[in-house]
């Protein structure tokens, strides 16, 4: 997709008048994880991610302690199939719980960073439209191996400038 989107600017590039534009290039990852919004952000996310860890071993416990129950069982051949089949239906039971805490907790986890992130990407999103119009900047590409073809005197690289902008020393 974002092959596709870079060939067609590429294509675009000569009806803009390509010695009057000026490209940037910005290593995001960079920016970002050195704001100290991120820092935060992850200290966040790592400290919910320990409370639901620790929730779903408790969750996890009670499964294993239940399935032990129904193995004791199992392994009785005095005991009624009613009783066996009781255990089983609170495996499965358990089974399930498992399973919806599990995935409660992915979207609870992507959820928040989600949110964290929000602010922080709309952060770096301003910085860039302001180095963008400061320098005069036609398109500002993020930067990955591979995806440019070709950087020239018209490609500048932002990236110290977008930190300098966001108060950034790192």
């Amino acid at each position: 997709m974002i092959k596709k989107i870079v060939l067609a600017i590429a294509l675009a590039i000569p009806f803009f008048g390509f010695a009057q534009s000026k490209f940037g290039i910005v290593d995001m990852q960079a920016v970002i994880t050195a704001m100290p919004e991120y820092t935060a952000a992850q200290t966040q996310l790592e400290e919910a991610s320990k409370k639901i860890q620790t929730e779903f071993d408790k969750v996890r416990q009670e499964l294993d302690k239940l399935y032990a129950d129904y193995q004791a069982v199992v392994d009785d051949k005095n005991t009624p199939q009613t009783i066996k089949d009781s255990r089983l239906q609170q495996v499965q039971a358990g089974e399930a719980k498992v399973n919806t805490f599990s995935k409660s907790a992915q979207q609870d986890l992507a959820r928040l960073q989600d949110q964290l992130m929000a602010p922080i990407q709309q952060k770096f999103n301003d910085a860039i439209k302001a180095i963008g119009k400061e320098g005069n900047f036609t398109f500002i590409f993020p930067e990955e191996p591979g995806l440019l073809l070709y950087t020239g005197d018209t490609v500048v690289n932002v990236t110290d400038t977008v930190k300098k902008k966001l108060g950034i020393t790192k």
